[in-house]
């Protein structure tokens, strides 16, 4: 079927607001996208930002009148924001969007392959290691240098019959590739149960499940890490600098992402008095370090 966007723009104030009243007026699905390229980065606990400047975008089916629609935003805000309205043709828009993820190769060999490429990818490339992950409501598909930095780490420095946690697991990306990659055991961790149905969903689609355990933060493990990866946030990392050391056995390795270039000193200061810890990579704006536990 055809559809109608209305695109309305508006600040983080009234953003929520509107797309509340836009759902109740019959919308199939409301959007909010940034209106003028402003970068967010660690929000305060318990918050969820949004952009200074926000378009909220909301999709219906070509019977509705926009005119009612807009009236009610009106009657609810006291005023009509400025908006546009576009048609859309009709498409397959679920196909149209899974048509833009390929097959990205990290390192010489490991492949993360969306499922609707997997036939064709697994005839071409016998000889690749293949993550078969499609993007979902639990980030982590890899096209994320932070992640990407991690799939290269990985496939570079394997955990060869180790234990490995993957702290801040998302979509279980790092997780399965370092059990792909010859690790005996997997701790994913994380303490969002949507991410953890990922995670599980994930280690079976690629069928590595019998070597996962796959849990919230609480109760810590038991079992220490010869490595463990955490690609989540600067501040977070730096709160955890301590609790992570302690889950990482002597010896054993640790590699941190997330982390903005201008954040990284702050963060190897942190960590220091546990590992011996450099910059691995920069990608872009961003920056994984790598180290070992001291003794």
């Amino acid at each position: 079927m055809a559809w109608l966007q209305l695109v309305i723009k508006t600040n983080s104030d009234q953003a929520s607001q509107l797309s509340d009243i836009l759902s109740d007026a019959g919308a199939s699905a409301v959007t909010l996208r940034d209106a003028a390229d402003q970068p967010l980065y660690e929000p305060p606990i318990g918050e969820t930002p949004l952009w200074h400047d926000t378009e909220v975008i909301a999709l219906f089916d070509t019977q509705t009148s926009i005119d009612t629609v807009l009236l009610q935003v009106t009657n609810q805000l006291g005023h009509c924001p400025s908006h546009t309205l576009n048609p859309l043709e009709d498409k397959d828009w679920v196909r149209e969007w899974m048509t833009h993820f390929k097959p990205t190769r990290f390192g010489e060999r490991l492949w993360v392959v969306p499922s609707h490429h997997a036939e064709q990818h697994l005839g071409e490339q016998s000889d690749a290691i293949n993550i078969l992950l499609d993007p979902g409501l639990a980030f982590g598909t890899g096209t994320h240098p932070t992640t990407a930095m991690c799939l290269e780490y990985l496939e570079q420095h394997p955990a060869n019959n180790q234990h490995v946690i993957d702290y801040g697991c998302g979509s279980g990306i790092l997780a399965i590739a370092a059990a792909k990659l010859g690790a005996k055991t997997i701790m994913a961790i994380d303490n969002d149960p949507q991410a953890l149905l990922a995670t599980q969903d994930n280690a079976i689609k690629n069928t590595v499940q019998d070597c996962f355990q796959i849990q919230l933060p609480e109760p810590a493990p038991s079992q220490q890490a010869d490595l463990l990866v955490a690609n989540i946030l600067a501040q977070p990392l730096i709160d955890l600098a301590s609790h992570l050391a302690g889950l990482v056995k002597t010896g054993g390795r640790i590699t941190l992402s997330g982390i903005l270039s201008e954040q990284a000193e702050s963060v190897l200061y942190a960590y220091r008095p546990f590992f011996d810890i450099q910059i691995y990579k920069q990608l872009d704006d961003w920056v994984c370090l790598a180290g070992n536990k001291k003794a």
